[in-house]
């Protein structure tokens, strides 16, 4: 059997001939330097030549070059030019004697007619060098592009997952066969996390829901009972755990299904939280420094969210919460300050996890999560500190509408 009748059934195979001619960074890298190679070739050859030209050092361009085997080609060498002597390398010519004769005519100190002088070798590689760089430079940009874009859909990423947006995608039919493949690992992986993120939500909401009907049944009977120090407690419990299932809920509608948003003057909507407090008879003051316009872009009822609980962690914990709200070019700062203990330097993240609470803080552990959850989502952030002077900040930003 003849070597083409063998690698006939190999070329037919249609996986093989898939990948023989698909689009590959190995393909892609090899035309790169194959024409980065003869590029600087021929730019090198132009810039010596056009040199000798204009020195007188050469004949006309398109004639022959004496020496040169009548091709027209300066002979440059391919070693570096310090390697070399004055004049470059010498070869015996018609009329040139041998190692050891007599030197063939000509001007004393001035190379043969075809030999490159030193500066022509320092030009040559001097080009080579620029246009090498130069489509090196521009390959890293061209085969670095897929990356980049898989880097900024990995952020998108991030930033859907944390606001419950759909998981972006990229292009499975574009780029190499490579960045094709990555692409559809990528968007499966988008995929499969947005459909586990929601399917998790969806079970925390479906058991905090079924929870409140024998809570509730519960509280009836000891409602019931004889009235004393441990039915009260019991009751007391029982209104706790229908608080936290009722925050849970909250949170989960509001990742959910989501309001639209809207322009909130946050003036006015701080105003109606402090007087609906100062009607309680609660130490709660603003001072705005805001000037102009306090608008934002956002959910009116997340918003009032965000307040009431940063509002209300102050009360609870320190008795008073004093207000003050900034502006700044692009964002709207409001800071909520109390007396209070404050919290330890390494718990100031810890605390905004989901269920954490610093010891004897009471309550259920979701409002700071909650109110940075709601924040991050509105395009804000929310951040705490310890005062110099004692007690916690709440210090919230929000961008302008």
């Amino acid at each position: 059997m003849s070597l083409l009748q063998r690698l006939r059934p190999l070329f037919s195979n249609r996986l093989f001939s898939n990948r023989l001619f698909s689009d590959t960074l190995f393909k892609r890298l090899m035309l790169l330097m194959w024409v980065a190679l003869v590029a600087s070739h021929f730019l090198s050859f132009a810039a010596v030549r056009s040199i000798a030209d204009g020195l007188g050092n050469g004949p006309p361009m398109g004639s022959p070059a004496p020496g040169n085997d009548g091709m027209g080609v300066p002979p440059l060498s391919s070693l570096p030019p310090g390697l070399l002597p004055e004049g470059g390398p010498q070869r015996p010519g018609p009329g040139s004697a041998g190692p050891g004769g007599p030197p063939p005519p000509g001007p004393p100190g001035r190379p043969p007619a075809g030999a490159p002088p030193m500066r022509s070798l320092w030009l040559d590689y001097l080009v080579r060098f620029l246009v090498i760089g130069g489509a090196a430079w521009w390959g890293a940009q061209w085969l670095s592009q897929p990356m980049r874009r898989l880097a900024d859909a990995s952020r998108a990423l991030g930033q859907a997952i944390a606001q419950r947006r759909p998981a972006p995608t990229l292009d499975e039919h574009a780029g190499t066969r490579e960045v094709r493949q990555a692409a559809q690992v990528f968007n499966t992986m988008a995929q499969r996390l947005h459909e586990q993120f929601g399917a998790q939500g969806l079970l925390m909401a479906a058991i905090s829901h079924d929870l409140r009907t024998p809570l509730a049944r519960l509280r009836l009977r000891l409602e019931t009972m004889e009235p004393g120090a441990q039915t009260e407690r019991c009751i007391a419990d029982l209104q706790e755990m229908d608080a936290l299932i009722g925050s849970v809920l909250s949170m989960l509608r509001d990742q959910h299904a989501p309001q639209a948003r809207q322009r909130v003057d946050l003036r006015a909507l701080l105003q109606a939280q402090v007087d609906d407090r100062v009607e309680q008879g609660l130490a709660v003051r603003i001072a705005d420094d805001s000037g102009g316009e306090a608008v934002v872009l956002a959910q009116s009822e997340a918003l009032g969210r965000i307040l009431g609980n940063l509002i209300g962690n102050a009360l609870r914990h320190a008795g008073s919460a004093e207000l003050s709200l900034r502006g700044h070019p692009r964002e709207l700062e409001l800071c909520i300050d109390d007396h209070g203990p404050g919290i330890p330097e390494d718990q100031l993240e810890t605390v905004f996890r989901p269920f954490y609470r610093v010891a004897s803080s009471g309550g259920s552990g979701l409002g700071l999560y909650i109110a940075r959850d709601l924040a991050e989502r509105l395009g804000g952030h929310l951040t705490l500190s310890n005062r110099p002077e004692g007690g916690l900040r709440a210090r919230l930003l929000l961008p302008r509408a």
